[in-house]
């Protein structure tokens, strides 16, 4: 369906135009009319199904230009995501010239204070800092029209809710709700109950909660096998963008730093960084100008990059749900995408239980060897090379050039850039991961189904079929020239 059939002023259609949309999503499709009709709504969708559009279109087509007070307020569970939902609604309602303002936690509050100043119509922002701008009443809600819950389920997880709920009452009890979130769990549902007024549903079918565009595979290692695994699977498979996920802060700093040290152009967020040092890493990423971001499932919630190629779930994730939204992060906008999710032989419970919820099996991968690893190198280089030759700049290395092949055998100073553009094997550059603590094992569930242990019996989850994957030619290192030759979290970070 066309944007102009979904009844948008002339002022949106325009920036929705110069954003580059054509067609509204089957989210934007549904909800949009909705919005517009004043429905309360609630919207199962992850990341990078074009909900942002879904809701801030019909806010922005609701504002009230004459009217200086805040008229819709977001609420967002990260900085990255609320700030990325605040640059899209100023691109879109630039047109009509509506005032977005975001707030969130670890930036100036002084500085956010003199924004408030400036009388922004839609405010998007963190739980923590909204409740601190309202207990400073540097920000009133009593003229809100519009209260959008942006990622519900994630909120909940990082232990929002009072917060949530404080902000709440400060709106007008005659506000239009809408509640956002990519899984459904009953807390979301009371959720909908005690602050929505008949909402209405738009849902998408479990079927689609992961994309066939995304071939989802795992492998069964120990702890102390993943990291020479990982790095022996990026240089066969290639990746262009990865993000790699692991399950805490520390987890995060030791592999980007093992990364780094064995030669991959990598960089790991999580919430004790400044948000300046965050929102660099994320624009290099975002640029290319980064091949591996390493992240925590908090950090990396909500980021909207297009053309990642590969998500590696260094550390299995302890809810399905979380999976769900880390692997969302690839296959999108038609684009083909990869999931790695490793599993040590204590974990199998938790794969099953992935499995069940996104009714897609997951395929068993071989660890490559490190012959595999060094061959996928050569290849990735040799494509580089192929790459550097049609550069047609090069007229004025041809005397040099040939004074080398004079002095050299041609297949020697072949060699000699190929070993330039490959790396030493994984062994001659240790790496030391400290080893997480196991996550617990499933019991069996009420109905006495199997959920892990059961009667004290174990059971080999260990599948005969091996496969090789033989990935994408796109190259995820640096030549060292910056240039590319090729638990659950209950933190508030906030």
């Amino acid at each position: 369906m066309k944007f102009g059939e979904l009844g948008l002023s002339k002022s949106l259609l325009r920036a929705i135009q110069k954003s580059g949309y054509e067609e509204a999503t089957p989210i934007q499709e549904q909800t949009i009319p909705l919005v517009l009709e004043g429905k309360d709504v609630i919207g199962q969708a992850q990341t990078g199904t074009g909900k942002t559009a879904a809701f801030g279109l019909p806010l922005l087509e609701h504002v009230d230009l004459d009217n200086p007070a805040i008229q819709a307020i977001i609420i967002s569970p990260t900085r990255e995501l609320a700030i990325q939902t605040q640059e899209e609604l100023f691109r879109l309602g630039r047109e009509k010239h509506v005032k977005v303002q975001v707030v969130y936690g670890g930036a100036d509050i002084r500085r956010q204070i003199k924004a408030l100043k400036q009388n922004p119509q839609i405010l998007v922002g963190t739980p923590g800092r909204l409740r601190d701008h309202l207990n400073r009443e540097t920000v009133k809600l009593d003229q809100v029209k519009t209260l959008v819950l942006d990622e519900a389920d994630e909120m909940l997880n990082m232990g929002f809710l009072d917060d949530i709920e404080a902000i709440i009452k400060q709106t007008p009890a005659d506000r239009q709700t809408l509640l956002f979130s990519a899984t459904m769990p009953p807390e979301i549902k009371k959720i909908g109950v005690q602050f929505m007024h008949e909402p209405q549903t738009v849902k998408i079918a479990a079927k689609e909660l992961t994309t066939d565009l995304v071939d989802q595979y795992y492998i069964r290692a120990k702890d102390y096998e993943k990291f020479d695994i990982m790095t022996r699977l990026i240089d066969v498979q290639d990746p262009d963008l990865t993000i790699v996920f692991g399950r805490t802060k520390r987890r995060v700093d030791e592999l980007s730093r093992g990364l780094i040290a064995r030669g991959y152009n990598a960089a790991g967020i999580h919430g004790d960084l400044t948000q300046e040092r965050r929102t660099k890493i994320m624009k290099r990423f975002k640029n290319g100008a980064l091949d591996i971001l390493v992240a925590t499932d908090v950090a990396a919630r909500g980021l909207d990059i297009s053309g990642v190629t590969h998500v590696y779930n260094y550390d299995i994730p302890s809810d399905p749900d979380s999976y769900v939204h880390r692997i969302g992060r690839t296959g999108r906008a038609g684009h083909h995408g990869v999931s790695l999710t490793f599993v040590t032989p204590n974990e199998m419970d938790y794969l099953h239980e992935i499995e069940k919820l996104t009714r897609v099996r997951m395929l068993p991968l071989k660890p490559p060897t490190a012959e595999e690893a060094f061959r996928g190198q050569v290849a990735s280089a040799v494509n580089d090379i192929n790459d550097l030759i049609q550069d047609k700049t090069t007229e004025r290395y041809h005397e040099s050039a040939a004074k080398l092949l004079d002095s050299y055998d041609a297949i020697d100073l072949v060699a000699a850039l190929l070993n330039d553009l490959t790396k030493d094997t994984a062994e001659q550059v240790p790496v030391k991961i400290t080893p997480e603590r196991p996550l617990p094992r499933r019991k069996s569930d009420r109905r006495g189904g199997y959920r892990g242990h059961r009667k004290g019996r174990r059971r080999d989850f260990h599948r005969e079929h091996q496969r090789h994957f033989n990935g994408s030619r796109n190259r995820g290192r640096h030549d060292g020239k910056g240039k590319k030759p090729g638990f659950r979290m209950h933190r508030k970070e906030d």
